[in-house]
């Protein structure tokens, strides 16, 4: 008995797209045929000015949907890269330790140092039931990692965005006086699921922003001696200090180089020093994690602003009258 002959590669491609022409072809009619089969445009363009040819266009296109082109062997290199990299960021995970345990990951970032001023650096934001980290793929690094015992506290609060929009971060303390300011795609989520596997973890109260019919505490001209690479460097720019927290931008800066929550601030005192010029005062703040630089023509008034004893009796204050 004759066996059939095997099916040869030619007879199993797809048939060739062939041309149509149909006058009574409807939008639906046309939307099916190049999701299902795909047109092919041949155009010829010329453009002329005063009947003079100028320029030229002649396009050879093919649409389709996705599948019917990679049916028909176009675009299988793309969607061979996107798959791939589909992949490698799923698998996009730092290196865990034995049999440590993923609670939470989201697209986030950490506030640091990234060359010669401090940015928000993205990456992931993981919480597993050992560590808090923010890791980012390409190239590989931790930008910033705290075990969970040694997180003392955390805070959500808003910060105002270079387009004015406020978004809520994640203020992390940690014993001995370091912390970050970390971003996450749900702030809320992260800091009750963070509560959650370390109980010990205390919660601050958020600060909310400012209205905008509210005009800050207090702000003015003021210096700041910039950590650098090369050796600080003073520049000036403008402070503000509003809603519980003080802030320095320069006028060329996209986003404040400093953000300091008052409430972190431990010491201020003025004390003698070097400045960029004659007649102003140098302003020391040490604060959980930082130690700040400042010169300003004000320097008894900021001092007596941002002393953490005269912020925490004006609070008592308010707080008693309130009741």
């Amino acid at each position: 008995m004759p066996t059939k002959s095997p099916m040869s590669a030619a007879s199993r491609m797809p048939a060739p797209l062939r041309p149509t022409r149909d006058p009574q072809v409807t939008l639906d009619d046309l939307l099916e045929v190049v999701l299902n089969k795909g047109a092919v445009l041949h155009l010829d363009l010329i453009i002329a000015v005063a009947d003079i040819p100028l320029i030229g266009v002649n396009l050879r296109a093919a649409i389709a949907g996705m599948e019917t082109m990679l049916e028909y062997g176009l675009l299988q290199q793309w969607d061979a890269d996107t798959r791939a990299w589909a992949e490698r960021a799923t698998a996009a995970t730092p290196e865990l330790e034995e049999d440590e345990r993923v609670v939470l990951r989201s697209f986030g970032g950490h506030y640091g140092e990234s060359g010669l001023s401090a940015v928000w650096r993205p990456g992931t934001l993981f919480l597993t039931d050992r560590r808090i980290l923010v890791y980012r793929r390409e190239p590989r690094e931790v930008l910033w990692e705290a075990r969970l015992e040694d997180v003392e506290a955390t805070r959500l609060q808003s910060e105002r965005t270079v387009g004015g929009e406020d978004r809520l971060r994640v203020r992390v303390e940690l014993t001995g006086g370091d912390g970050a300011l970390l971003s996450a795609a749900n702030p809320e989520e992260f800091d009750e699921s963070l509560r959650r596997l370390a109980p010990h973890v205390r919660s601050r109260e958020p600060r909310p922003p400012a209205a905008d019919d509210e005009g800050p505490e207090f702000e003015g001209h003021m210096w700041y001696h910039e950590p650098r690479r090369g050796g600080a460097l003073w520049r000036g720019g403008r402070a503000r200090l509003e809603n519980g927290r003080l802030t320095w931008k320069s006028p060329t800066d996209a986003r404040p180089a400093v953000t300091l929550d008052t409430g972190r601030i431990r010491d201020v005192r003025l004390e003698p020093g070097t400045t960029p010029t004659n007649g102003l005062d140098r302003l020391v703040v040490d604060a959980a994690g930082e130690h700040l630089v400042l010169a300003t023509a004000e320097g008894p008034r900021w001092a007596r602003l941002l002393d953490p004893s005269a912020r925490t009796a004006a609070g008592k204050e308010l707080h008693g009258h309130h009741r």
